[in-house]
């Protein structure tokens, strides 16, 4: 299949570019604070180990998973090469779901990678959750930066603006929290927040460290939270094929 072929190439395309050696990086650094955390912490230092160490590393994982696919895709529209890909026989639909995918399959691959350290740190099956929370939120992340990056076409833009819509999911459950305090006078702004919430996946609520400190989240919890994560991706992958149907290539 056409959209299996450029799912290999993206995932080529992304070991010859360096993204394991950075991950491999990403690894050493996380672990590294983690180690000098354990040294300075008087009590409770194995559990600020797996929590800074979790946090560390899906900040990375976000981090290379957006920074890949915005350099690959902006690279292929300056080397002219998506002219070249759609003056072949696919559609662009398997180009732009075959790219997406590929994507998705690296951000898969850096869940699995930063997920096996804490191993060391917490029970295999939380581990499992965890990661494949992680999996899911890289996806997102990479429908999101690759509709950026095709939209704006650059990439400190399309970088800005997945961070923004990232941290903004990843927040807003704090900032409606601010919003609702009864000290809290301006209820029209309080409206507004809970209008942008129901606009954003609540990202607050997936990937969680207490998942592997204390204790795993309910079926019924952990299924909501992936829903909502397959959902987003699944809209963010639609607006993007949408945006990229709609233009003159």
């Amino acid at each position: 299949m056409p959209a299996a072929i450029l799912a290999r190439t993206v995932l080529l395309e992304a070991r010859r570019g360096g993204l394991p050696w950075l991950a491999a990086a990403s690894l050493a650094v996380a672990l590294g604070l983690a180690a000098f955390v354990s040294q300075v912490a008087l009590t409770e230092s194995r559990s600020l180990q797996a929590s800074l160490l979790a946090s560390v590393l899906r900040a990375c994982a976000m981090f290379l998973v957006a920074a890949q696919v915005t350099s690959s895709t902006l690279r292929e529209q300056n080397d002219k090469a998506l002219e070249l890909m759609l003056s072949l026989p696919l559609s662009r639909a398997a180009h732009y779901l075959g790219r997406l995918a590929g994507f998705i399959a690296c951000g898969a691959l850096l869940a699995v990678a930063f997920s096996l350290p804490l191993l060391l740190w917490a029970s295999p099956a939380a581990v499992a959750l965890w990661g494949l929370s992680l999996a899911c939120e890289a996806a997102l992340v990479a429908a999101a930066s690759l509709f950026f990056a095709m939209t704006l076409a650059q990439f400190a833009p399309a970088i800005a603006a997945t961070a923004g819509l990232y941290l903004l999911a990843r927040s807003i459950g704090a900032i409606q929290a601010i919003a609702g305090s009864p000290l809290t006078e301006n209820r029209l702004a309080q409206y507004a927040i809970d209008a942008v919430a129901l606009l954003l996946p609540r990202l607050d609520a997936v990937t969680r460290t207490a998942w592997l400190l204390y204790e795993a989240p309910t079926a019924g919890v952990y299924a909501a939270a992936l829903g909502t994560l397959i959902l987003y991706t699944a809209l963010l992958a639609a607006a993007g094929l949408f945006d990229f149907y709609r233009r003159s290539v």
